[in-house]
């Protein structure tokens, strides 16, 4: 595993030192426990997910920093886009009234669907990066994502108590642009994992206004790291649109040929052991020119009859043609009680964790079993993560591949 610079003490760190003492595999539990006074050393195979929005408000710059001292090697910046053409960092275009200030500023009557306090309607608000013009985007405090959905009033919305979230560091943050970002990653010697967010075709405002077209979008994504005189080798552009994926292969093959092809079909569209439920076959993903491809952990991994956590059919087939896998997200999750949830209905992330005779994801140190056979039986290159920190731990305490 290549090493940058060393971080901090691997022990200094409570979250990682209780998830450690919660895995219930004893024998990882043993391996982890003897590196804890390992320097933690930045590594590509750790990627921050949208910073470290386990504890810090979403794509600021408080949760980037937050990720790079963790050790993430990569960092990501969603982006989606103002009404004067600029990206900036947001996890969907339309997601201002969940992860800002923005309804209780003058902005709100800007909104798509602002809100109303005389007729409140929590469900109804809509408040989108493209309503504002940058300057106005920037003005706005970010917070963590989450909403009140019987609210009465604007404070009562943004009130995040409720949220299983509680041990937050930093609750609100300084917003970015995709340029900021760049700038920041620059300057924390990480690289950039950008995401093309899909366009909203219910904000007032669409792609095509603003850029003529959604290649014309995913252009400037790719114009904002040449302009930023930045290597193609430093950028893995990420897009759920196969569109953008292709448009990247075939109009900027330098940046396209580490593009990532995020995967997000449910389980409804795909049965991760039924190779025949694969529709683009893994085949043909890889003569189109995808070299990478990202889909959520609950895909990748599935627990056999004698009770083992194993890959799946679809990450066998992913590897047999020569694909790539990063995987997404960890800590993403309320753990707690596991894998199943207090209904008893599966967590999304974990609903490989279906077999009747076995639950193999008991606790919230159990992430580090699942981390162990993405990186050992799987194979994959890199692993988001909303706690970057605790990728990176494993990924120093076991010499973790990481992407080339």
């Amino acid at each position: 595993m290549e090493k940058d610079a060393a971080h901090s003490d691997q022990s200094s760190s409570t979250h990682t030192s209780q998830l450690i003492q919660s895995v219930t595999d004893s024998q990882l539990k043993q391996a982890l426990l003897s590196c804890q006074k390992n320097q933690l050393e930045t590594t590509k195979f750790s990627i921050a997910h949208r910073g470290a929005p386990l504890k810090y408000a979403e794509h600021t710059k408080e949760a980037y920093i937050a990720a790079a001292e963790m050790g993430a090697g990569l960092i990501e910046c969603d982006t989606t886009f103002t009404n004067d053409g600029e990206l900036v960092c947001r996890h969907a275009q339309c997601d201002l009234h969940t992860t800002t200030n923005i309804i209780s500023t003058p902005l709100n009557q800007k909104c798509t669907v602002p809100w109303n306090e005389e007729f409140p309607n929590p469900g109804a608000v809509k408040c989108c990066a493209s309503d504002l013009s940058v300057a106005e985007f920037k003005s706005l405090v970010g917070k963590m994502d989450n909403q009140n959905p019987i609210a009465s009033s604007a404070e009562s919305f943004m009130d995040g108590s409720n949220d299983w979230r509680k041990d937050v560091i930093e609750s609100t943050g300084t917003l970015m642009t995709h340029k900021e970002s760049i700038a920041l990653f620059d300057q924390l010697g990480v690289e950039f994992v950008p995401e093309l967010k899909a366009p909203d075709r219910k904000a007032r405002l669409q792609v095509e206004d603003v850029f003529g077209s959604t290649q014309a979008y995913a252009q400037k994504l790719i114009d904002d790291y040449k302009d930023a005189g930045i290597r193609s080798t430093r950028v893995w552009p990420q897009s759920f649109e196969p569109q953008s994926i292709l448009y990247w292969l075939t109009a900027e093959p330098e940046f396209g040929r580490q593009a990532v092809m995020l995967d997000g079909r449910n389980a409804r569209q795909l049965e991760p052991q039924d190779p025949m439920s694969f529709s683009p076959t893994m085949k043909e993903m890889r003569d189109s020119g995808v070299r990478i491809i990202a889909p959520p952990l609950w895909m990748l991994v599935t627990v056999n009859e004698a009770g083992e956590l194993v890959p799946s059919a679809y990450a066998i087939e992913a590897k047999a043609v020569g694909l790539k896998i990063i995987t997404w997200s960890l800590e993403r999750s309320n753990l707690a009680q596991g894998s199943r949830h207090a209904d008893g209905q599966l967590d999304w992330y974990y609903q490989f964790d279906k077999n009747p005779n076995y639950q193999l994801i008991r606790t919230e140190g159990d992430v580090f079993k699942v981390l162990d056979v993405l990186a050992k039986d799987v194979g994959v290159i890199g692993v988001f993560s909303d706690w970057p920190e605790t990728v990176s731990y494993y990924a120093n305490c076991f010499n973790a591949i990481e992407p080339e």
